[in-house]
């Protein structure tokens, strides 16, 4: 990884019905939002939110959905690959994405390089109960994770309830994971927000740029924004408010772990990857993955 700026955009979906031309219209407000984000901080890694393109409620079923959106890459993804090509940037967005049956949606992001390649594509593996298809929503799961070289460094995606099973962002991390980005449309409190993405941040090492939704979506959903970029330390560099505005930082690998706490004379002296003990979890790694639920009760939604 080389030292590098990046920016977290957030924008607001349109708060109206999803048709063809609401999709048209979020996809120009999102990349006009980016573009002038790039030319007032120089940032090479642009990060904008989950399911930019439609906001993350859509108010439809899944077969309509499947209907507005298109396959990665395809005719939704070629304006952001234009912009990244355009503004000679990496950038990161949230789509839904058509899957291969009519029904089948999955919530998707997208890592294009700046000769507008796709270069990376992940699909929501831990979609929100209120998305997932199979408990009335309109999401199918992805199945793999996303881990992709790039000429700033070894970029992995999540997106958004992804941040809350630390077993992905660590599986990203080992794979050599040197940023992970986040696109999301967080719902419950800044509270999570936060305490998740410093917590992912911190178990790894890494450097996470956050990009949250803010206004309200087509269903009336309502976003705080206050998306955010954490140092491998948990360090918070850069906040955003409610509004519609983007963030910046400057990620540099040869500070990333200088010191014990921010600014402090006391030196890092723990890596929580090479310090992991291996043979604890070789031991217990059937427990890892059998069936599990919390002893406690939840109320009915």
């Amino acid at each position: 990884m080389r030292p590098f700026t990046a920016a977290a955009v957030q924008v607001r979906p349109r708060a109206e019905p999803l048709t063809t031309e609401t999709i048209k219209a979020n996809i120009h407000h999102a990349i006009d939002y980016a573009q002038r984000c790039a030319a007032d901080t120089g940032a090479e890694l642009v990060v904008l939110p989950e399911s930019v393109t439609t906001g993350f409620t859509p108010g439809c079923s899944p077969e309509a959905l499947w209907d507005l959106v298109t396959d990665v890459p395809g005719p939704l993804t070629e304006p952001f690959q234009d912009a990244a090509r355009r503004l000679g940037v990496h950038l990161v967005w949230g789509t839904y994405e058509r899957g291969s049956e009519r029904g089948i949606v999955y919530n998707s992001a997208v890592l294009a390089g700046p000769d507008g390649d796709v270069l990376g594509i992940y699909r929501k593996t831990h979609p929100f109960c209120t998305e997932l298809r199979s408990r009335g929503g309109w999401v199918t799961p992805g199945d793999d994770v996303s881990v992709t070289q790039t000429d700033l460094g070894t970029v992995g995606m999540i997106i958004c309830f992804d941040g809350d099973y630390p077993e992905l962002s660590r599986i990203s991390a080992v794979r050599g994971a040197e940023v992970i980005v986040r696109p999301s449309a967080l719902l419950r409190s800044a509270d999570l927000w936060e305490l998740t993405n410093r917590a992912r941040a911190y178990d790894n090492h890494v450097f996470v740029v956050g990009a949250n939704c803010t206004g309200i979506d087509p269903a009336g959903k309502l976003y705080f924004g206050n998306s955010m970029i954490v140092t491998p330390t948990a360090d918070v560099v850069a906040r955003a408010a409610s509004h519609e505005c983007w963030i910046s930082a400057r990620l540099d690998p040869a500070t990333a772990l200088r010191s014990l706490t921010p600014g402090s004379s006391v030196s890092q002296g723990f890596d929580h990857l090479a310090d992991r003990n291996l043979e604890l979890v070789r031991r217990y790694a059937a427990d890892l993955t059998r069936d599990a639920s919390s002893s406690f009760p939840r109320r009915a939604p």
